[in-house]
């Protein structure tokens, strides 16, 4: 049963990741609206990311290379905290986007555990 519970999930955070990383092309002012200053070359960083997340995604639904996919998206999402963080700094982005601080801090934790999640993953069915 739990193994069916996780190739399920698998294959959720797959389509989620691959759906994400496709939205960093099709919508890049969301992800460039909560890039945080002091990197540069945001656009780059918002397609780059994109790609690892459809890349990942796709990893991720195979047995073979769904260990690597794993550790990929825990450091692809090590990588993107930052923005997560500026999001809850920047009054700017959080008015462009039409959120509150309140609903920028509750997203911080999610992005652990997605983190566990991946990780769980990262683990023979």
């Amino acid at each position: 049963m739990l193994n069916k519970i996780k190739l399920t999930s698998i294959y959720i955070f797959s389509s989620a990741y691959i759906f994400a990383g496709i939205m960093h092309f099709v919508n890049p002012d969301f992800f460039l609206t909560i890039m945080p200053n002091y990197f540069t070359q945001h656009l780059f960083f918002v397609y780059v990311s994109g790609f690892a997340e459809i890349l990942l995604g796709l990893l991720l639904i195979f047995n073979k290379s769904r260990r690597v996919a794993a550790y990929g998206l825990i450091i692809l999402l090590i990588c993107v905290f930052p923005a997560n963080i500026y999001l809850v700094e920047s009054e700017l982005s959080q008015y462009l986007l039409n959120i509150n601080k309140s609903q920028t801090i509750i997203r911080l934790p999610f992005q652990g555990l997605l983190i566990l999640i991946a990780y769980w993953h990262s683990k023979n069915i």
